[in-house]
């Protein structure tokens, strides 16, 4: 009998240990300083993120073997291996704890998936006749912010009724420098017409400076200026002015009472109230600025079945606040763990004095069960959605012949006109329904494709989408593989992306094709998978009405992103494209000669000609249009 060499020995997989001893073994290694730790799987994935005033006694509280609640006992349990950082301050701990949470995302803390920038209003300060503007993202440009608002819809309506009130501009520099005779926004009474003259400069920096009071909080002022110099003109019978006055103050009015609710004594603050039911959470926040209600936002944080308050409303704190500048008080719903240290970090980043109140009786009270109620609401209302959504992702896997109801939902759609400006739109949906943060789209690139060969656009937009899941996600961990596909289309389009899963070696990934029925009609939809027959889903099932509400938003998706790159190149000016031509250049050029069409058709002496212009760049500008 041959005997086998240590080769030939089958291997002996020695598996990692995890638990309360492998925790136990770092306790050596650690002293009493402030920091943040990190437990990791076997799989080197980040379980939980969390700060320490003293590392070394938080530590040890995970490696006793009992009196951990289900969610931490299972933590602990799947903990092969731990990292340390260790910090100044616990300030510090808790800046850093936030901002990992925010980046790893992992599976055991309260983490807020929903963290968008939140818009503001922009009083320009760089031109004589300010521009009135939403403005979102970082504050580069110089002037005025006001905000947060809600949402955009909330600032919209803001600009829309301050346009009535204190008639400034919206129109960009550009517009402006190159009118000639009023726009229609003159015509309809919402702006004073500073490009042409209506208006001079005491009487605009005048009405900039009312709005500004206004949005500070300080319109009572106003509106008694208002008053008397409506009465003024009434009494000298400038009957025409005076009813203007008349106008902006009725906008005015209806500003303040379209706010809802305004505060009588909080100037400054976010109203913070967070609602626990069943495992899951909503927070609302409330937007006070200078004493008005600039609208609420509801949130929706990952949480666990056996979380409390305390918990929950300090991480929301602290990774809301990552990215944003806090109020000078946040009125919450309830304590936090840790109150002195939050407020601590928050002033800080602000670089003055943030309050936590959490108010037991008058109108901070108030104003609190009010987001409260708000919360209590959209939450049972998100509930119920939830309920309706797991129902219909159950009756998909069913149609499907599906494993168990799907998570992740990716939809696919091409849109373009007879090959132009060709773009891909990919949606997704899952359990709360539409992920608008995962959405993707796909600039046709490919110089080789036919213009209009659908199944070659969707064969491009498959390959780049797999590739790149297989660079960032190659062991499936994060979340970010599909576990259905639908393609809009029929078998042409299933071959398609058939043959690029088989190339990526991704076979294992449901993928249905959604074909327009008989005549086209919604309602006849086919259904095609590779190697089978097509078939149909009844006309009234729930399903079909989910899958054609899907696919009506990847059409949406891409149609918009179409349009959206359509725009752009018909904007597109020509001049843009030469090497040396700048902002400057460009409008010195367009100033000289009218049009990029002009330009192009001049000769080499009248573009020495244009003031700016040298000698070499105007040979440029020569080349590049007569070589085209």
């Amino acid at each position: 009998m041959a005997k086998l060499t240590p080769e030939d020995q089958p291997e002996v997989v020695t598996p990692v240990p995890v638990g309360h001893d492998v925790i136990q073994g770092y306790l050596k290694t650690l002293d009493s300083s402030p920091g943040v730790y990190r437990m990791l799987d076997r799989d080197s994935r980040v379980l939980y993120v969390g700060k320490a005033r003293n590392l070394r006694a938080r530590v040890s509280n995970y490696a006793r073997p009992t009196g951990h609640s289900a969610r931490i006992a299972r933590m602990i349990s799947m903990t092969a291996s731990m990292m340390f950082l260790t910090t100044r301050t616990e300030t510090e701990a808790l800046l850093l704890e936030q901002n990992l949470i925010k980046q790893l995302k992992p599976k055991f803390n309260v983490l807020l998936r929903d963290d968008k920038s939140f818009p503001n209003i922009l009083v320009t300060g760089d031109h004589d006749y300010p521009q009135i503007k939403k403005h979102r993202g970082a504050k580069k440009q110089k002037g005025a912010y006001y905000g947060p608002f809600a949402s955009a819809g909330a600032v919209n309506r803001t600009l829309n009724q301050l346009q009535r009130v204190f008639l400034l501009r919206n129109c960009t520099d550009a517009m402006f420098d190159s009118r000639t005779r009023p726009c229609l926004q003159y015509q309809i009474k919402r702006c004073s017409g500073p490009c042409v003259g209506m208006i001079d400069k005491a009487a605009y920096a005048q009405t900039v400076k009312d709005a500004e009071k206004f949005l500070s909080g300080k319109s009572t002022d106003i509106q008694a200026r208002l008053a008397s110099e409506m009465q003024e003109a009434s009494e000298a019978m400038e009957f025409e002015r005076a009813a203007a006055l008349r106008d902006r103050i009725r906008a005015m009015t209806q500003v303040q009472t379209a706010q809802g609710i305004n505060p009588r004594n909080v100037d400054e603050a976010d109203i913070v109230a967070l609602h626990l039911e069943q495992g899951q959470a909503c927070v609302q926040v409330f937007f006070i600025r200078a004493g008005q209600n600039w609208g609420n936002r509801d949130f929706y944080p990952r949480v666990g079945a056996d979380v409390d308050a305390a918990e929950v409303l300090e991480a929301f704190l602290g990774q809301f606040y990552d990215t944003k500048e806090p109020p000078r008080q946040l009125i919450l719903s309830n304590e936090i763990e840790n109150p002195d240290l939050m407020a601590e970090a928050l002033t800080q980043k602000l670089g003055r004095k943030v309050e936590l109140l959490v108010p037991q009786r008058g109108e901070k009270a108030e104003l609190v069960d009010s987001a409260l109620r708000n919360a209590r609401e959209s939450l049972a209302r998100k509930m119920a959605e939830s309920a309706t959504q797991a129902k219909l992702l159950r009756g998909l896997a069913e149609a499907f012949d599906l494993p168990a109801p799907p998570q992740r939902v990716e939809v696919y759609d091409n849109s373009h006109i007879q090959g132009t400006n060709a773009v891909g739109g990919m949606i997704v949906a899952g359990p709360d329904g539409f992920m608008k943060n995962s959405y993707r789209k796909f600039n046709i690139k490919g110089d080789d494709l036919t213009p209009g060969d659908d199944f070659g656009m969707m064969k491009e937009v498959l390959h780049r989408r797999f590739k790149r899941l297989l660079n960032e996600d190659p062991d499936r961990s994060k979340g970010m593989w599909p576990d259905l596909l639908l393609i809009d289309g029929g078998a042409g389009q299933v071959s398609a992306v058939a043959e690029i899963m088989s190339e990526h070696g991704v076979q294992d990934i449901p993928m249905v094709g959604v074909a327009k029925g008989i005549d086209r009609d919604a309602g006849k939809e086919e259904f095609h998978r590779v190697g089978q027959r097509p078939f149909a889903l009844r006309h009234n099932d729930p399903v079909l009405y989910f899958v054609q509400r899907m696919r009506d938003e990847a059409h949406r998706f891409a149609i918009g992103t179409h349009r959206a790159k359509r725009a752009k190149a018909n904007m597109k000016n020509p001049l843009d494209d030469i090497p040396g031509v700048g902002a400057a250049r460009k409008r010195a050029l367009l100033a000289h000669f009218g049009s990029a069409k002009a330009v192009g058709r001049a000769n080499l002496a009248d573009l020495k000609a244009v003031e700016g212009v040298s000698e070499g760049l105007a040979q440029k500008v020569y080349d590049y249009f007569h070589d085209q």
